[in-house]
C-alpha cells in the first residue's frame, strides 16, 4: 500500500511538471506576437480609430482594423490584402 501511494504521487509531481512546462510554453508564444502598429485598415482602407479598433492576430503578428467586419474579412483570405496597405508585411 505504502507503494502504490509513492507511485501515485510521483505520478502527479510528473503530470503537475508536464502541464507547468506546457503553460510556459504557451506564455511565450503570446509574447512573441508584436502589434504592426498600422494606422489604416488593410480592408477598408480606412483611417483606425484608436477608441473603436478590432485587432486579430496573423502569423504572429498584431493587425489594426477599423471595425470587426473588416476583421472577418480579413479572416477570409489575408494574402489578398499583401501589399494593399504599405504599412503591413503580410507573408
Amino acid at each position: 500500500m505504502k507503494r502504490l501511494a509513492v507511485f501515485t504521487l510521483a505520478l502527479l509531481l510528473v503530470a503537475g511538471v508536464t502541464y507547468a512546462a506546457e503553460q510556459a510554453n504557451t506564455t511565450e508564444q503570446v509574447k512573441k506576437a508584436e502589434a504592426v502598429g498600422n494606422k489604416i485598415c488593410p480592408v477598408s482602407g480606412e483611417k483606425i480609430d484608436e477608441k473603436t479598433k478590432a485587432t486579430y492576430e496573423y502569423n504572429g503578428k498584431i493587425y489594426n482594423f477599423c471595425c470587426p467586419m473588416c476583421v472577418e474579412e480579413f479572416k477570409k483570405d489575408p494574402e489578398k490584402y499583401n501589399g494593399k496597405n504599405k504599412q503591413l508585411e503580410v507573408k
